[in-house]
């Protein structure tokens, strides 16, 4: 599978792929066959101020049943067996829209559908190479617009500023398994998105790194080493993912892999949240965040349910 993506890279083939979530499917597709796969998908689209997204029917886990996985995930965190875990869960959501029309509607920077599978209307990139830097952009920290001294709030809460930071070091000490003058870009800024029938404040930074000339023929190596994604696993890593298999007790999928496209020239990527899949005609929104030690369980519940939103 990797192998195939070095070689389209190499061969300088514009193509896009995607992966689930712990890598270990990857699809490669040329851009010049994607409309006989019903495949569409875009980048860097610049989100419209006056699109106003909106709330489907949704159908989330009980706070009860919310409130014994997060006890868990606590637990391993109390045993230090994890200091930071991205845990998520699937909804059941009522909507009159196809995915294709959603994906047509929505208004995100990152957008895919494969087919009547599912549909990614993503805010978050992953990582970005051009002229042999690797640039990755770790998205941690959510909070309602509206809400005063918003941002404010954000960046001063210990919480926030705890997730955040660690994210930072794991993508940091990832750029650094395949790349070499690790550098913090910029630490800790703000987005704006629409999010149903609210405004989301995020916080993300920017870490670079410098390639070896020939990154091409290995580029398959350099996207397989760093997955899954560090924003929506945790850290430690490998453990981590351990333990979301066995507490969020559900298939992520393609939800929280990765996706993007090779312009014959350099590598644009997305992480795949706000994410609605098509099971047997019942959609699926999956959503959560990351948790910590200094987590409030109903903080987080609310969290998942406000990224659940139709654009």
């Amino acid at each position: 599978m990797y192998g195939l993506f070095s070689s389209l890279v190499s061969a300088g083939v514009p193509f896009l792929f995607y992966t689930d979530f712990k890598g270990e499917k990857l699809h490669c597709f040329p851009l010049n066959e994607l409309a006989s796969h019903d495949i569409d998908f875009a980048f860097n689209h610049t989100p419209n101020d006056t699109n106003f997204p909106h709330k489907p029917e949704y159908f989330p886990i009980s706070f009860d049943l919310y409130r014994e996985k997060f006890d868990i995930v606590q637990e391993h965190i109390r045993s230090g067996n994890t200091y930071l875990l991205n845990l998520t869960q699937p909804t059941p959501i009522r909507s009159e829209y196809t995915l294709r029309e959603i994906y047509t509607m929505a208004d995100a920077p990152y957008k895919l559908r494969v087919k009547n599978q599912f549909v990614c209307f993503s805010p978050e990139p992953f990582i970005t190479i051009e002229d042999n830097i690797i640039h990755t952009f770790p998205m941690k920290g959510t909070i309602d617009a509206s809400l005063p001294n918003a941002i404010e709030t954000l960046l001063n809460d210990p919480k926030e500023i705890a997730e955040h930071t660690m994210i930072v070091d794991l993508l940091r000490n990832d750029l650094g398994i395949v790349a070499k003058n690790i550098k913090v870009e910029n630490f800790r800024f703000s987005t704006t998105l629409n999010a149903g029938n609210k405004k989301l404040h995020q916080i993300s930074s920017h870490i670079s790194g410098m390639l070896e000339k020939d990154w091409k023929i290995h580029s398959g190596e350099i996207l397989k080493a760093l997955l899954p994604a560090g924003s929506i696993s945790g850290t430690p890593k490998q453990k981590t993912v351990e333990i979301i298999q066995a507490v969020e007790d559900y298939e992520r999928g393609y939800f929280t892999g990765v996706f993007g496209h090779f312009d014959g020239n350099n590598l644009y990527t997305a992480v795949a949240i706000r994410f609605i899949e098509n099971n047997n005609n019942q959609l699926i929104y999956k959503s959560g965040g990351g948790i910590t030690a200094e987590s409030n369980c109903l903080s987080e519940y609310n969290e998942m349910i406000d990224k659940i939103y139709i654009p």
